[in-house]
């Protein structure tokens, strides 16, 4: 349904977080720092179109992907990371064809990220489920990476899917192309090192453990529906964007927070009524200091906040419409991440 209004739709100053939000719509060449208001506070100018989002760095800078030549034709390619500062000059610039979807800089400067790697079709027996032969055109089925390079994009420690999920255990499901097993979407690493990391393909989320490369966490639901987003927070609790595509429902999209011991959906949002909320694809969510969650329905463009309770007190829908290969003209956005109006981050953009 076409939105009826374009910008800020909904903005109670008393109980929204006061902050800023970094905005970065698909497809374009640019991204956005957005007050409340809607107003644009800062834009950065970026070299290519987006690869899929961007987020701001410990020292303010941006920290975004871009697509890049050599990279697989698969949905959220992207291959080229750079991290620009307040002026869009590039102060760092890194590429691997192989890269897609998720990133993220760590405290010793070095990057992890999702890549992928191609298992040539007289190996990729060994995926289950999936549409009879279906692999990708590039013969065989690429499977998902996590990969830590340095400061000198030097590659010093890997994990590789192939070594560690259980095929039998998590097939991909039936009416998914075999072009890829897993997809994996999000890598969050936690403080102590180890990593989250969702698959949509699979309705998983596993922990890595970065020392010994073994699996400590798993969760696997089918109701998800092609979960993204996924981050271990603070009380230990996660939560994550459940899509709620491919169900034998109503498709509708939730919000969760998941107890890590007993497995349990501790909190939830959904829309009301529910068919309001949905985006099959993309999309994210995070938990703000006040309490609220800060939610991007992707597909729509739309990013909202809302209380504990489950009441919307900020809604801004995007106006930012670029041409995408496969949907034509959209106003989406994979990810997007608000910073509270005290966060050091923010000071350069603002004071600037």
């Amino acid at each position: 349904m076409r939105p009826l209004r374009y910008g800020v739709t909904e903005y109670n100053r008393e109980i929204t977080q006061p902050g800023y939000v970094v905005l970065s719509p698909m497809r374009g060449q640019e991204c956005f720092l957005l007050g409340m208001g809607g107003e644009i506070f800062h834009q950065w100018h970026l070299p290519a179109i987006l690869g899929n989002y961007g987020y701001l760095l410990e020292n303010g800078n941006l920290f975004v992907s871009v697509p890049t030549a050599g990279s697989p034709k698969l949905n959220a390619s992207a291959g080229r990371l750079l991290e620009l500062d307040k002026d869009s000059n590039i102060v760092r610039d890194y590429i691997d064809p192989m890269q897609h979807h998720d990133f993220q800089l760590m405290p010793n400067g070095n990057i992890i990220y999702l890549a992928w790697e191609l298992t040539p079709t007289k190996e990729a027996d060994r995926v289950r489920g999936g549409i009879p032969g279906s692999e990708h055109d590039d013969g065989g089925v690429y499977e998902d990476v996590l990969r830590e390079v340095d400061g000198s994009g030097k590659v010093v420690w890997e994990w590789h899917v192939k070594d560690h999920m259980d095929y039998e255990k998590y097939p991909l499901r039936v009416n998914t192309r075999r072009k890829e097993y897993g997809h994996a979407n999000t890598c969050h690493v936690r403080s102590d090192g180890n990593i989250l990391v969702s698959f949509r393909e699979l309705d998983l989320i596993i922990l890595v453990n970065r020392q010994t490369g073994n699996i400590d966490w798993e969760l696997c639901d089918r109701s998800w529906g092609g979960q993204h987003d996924c981050q271990w927070m603070d009380n230990d609790n996660i939560i994550l964007f459940a899509n709620g595509s491919d169900q034998p429902t109503a498709e509708h999209s939730r919000i969760l927070e998941i107890d890590t011991v007993t497995k349990q959906v501790v909190w939830q949002y959904k829309g009301k009524p529910q068919h309001t909320f949905y985006s099959p694809r993309i999309s994210g969510v995070h938990r703000m200091s006040n309490g609220n969650t800060f939610i991007c329905e992707g597909n729509h463009g739309r990013l909202f906040e809302v209380t504990q309770a489950g009441d919307i007190v900020w809604e801004y829908v995007s106006p930012f419409f670029h041409t995408h290969n496969a949907f034509g003209e959209v106003n989406h956005i994979y990810r997007a991440r608000k910073y509270a109006k005290n966060d050091p981050r923010l000071s350069g953009l603002l004071n600037a």
